[in-house]
């Protein structure tokens, strides 16, 4: 029940191969350095294909990410904050991608602005790991999530460009 689209994203994407969460002092370099790598082939193939919405960096341990995510409707850019936590169970657990400001705005999200990703991402998470990371997590949750819901939010009047305020 994947589209083409999700397809084409996903085969462009480097699966990972080291299974170690943040507590793995040992291979968790090594891990890291993976999902580095799956990033920024991600973040090139979208500016190749002029669909750029993101921008990600981790603390030095690469257990705290933050950045801006923003989607495009009507030639005006939405903007917002994203941040995540590795959980000390990654890869097993996948991460929980939060838009605090958009907290409380839409019922597919969690208290602290996480957003809901049960029902579709987390079952396809938990057959691919370790295969998966934080690239992936971006594509195949944030990325259709912000498809999703900005523009039900944006036609509902519950966001509005800074602009318009």
């Amino acid at each position: 029940m994947v589209d083409a689209a999700t397809k084409k994203t996903l085969s462009s994407l480097p699966l990972l191969k080291t299974n170690c969460g943040p507590r793995d002092r040992e291979n968790w370099p090594t891990r890291l350095k993976e999902e580095y790598q799956a990033l920024i082939i991600y973040v090139k193939n979208n500016k190749e294909q002029d669909n750029d919405w993101f921008r990600l960096e981790s603390n030095k341990e690469g257990t705290k990410w933050f950045g801006k995510c923003w989607f495009i409707m009507n030639l005006l850019k939405y903007e917002f904050d994203v941040e995540f936590d590795i959980a000390v169970t990654y890869p097993t657990t996948a991460p929980e991608i939060a838009l605090p400001e958009l907290d409380g705005k839409t019922a597919k999200m969690y208290r602290g602005g996480k957003i809901c990703l049960t029902d579709h991402f987390k079952p396809l998470w938990a057959r691919n790991v370790p295969k998966f990371g934080i690239a992936h997590a971006m594509a195949l949750g944030l990325g259709p999530w912000l498809a999703v819901e900005v523009p039900d939010l944006i036609a509902k009047g519950i966001i509005e460009h800074k602009q318009a305020s």
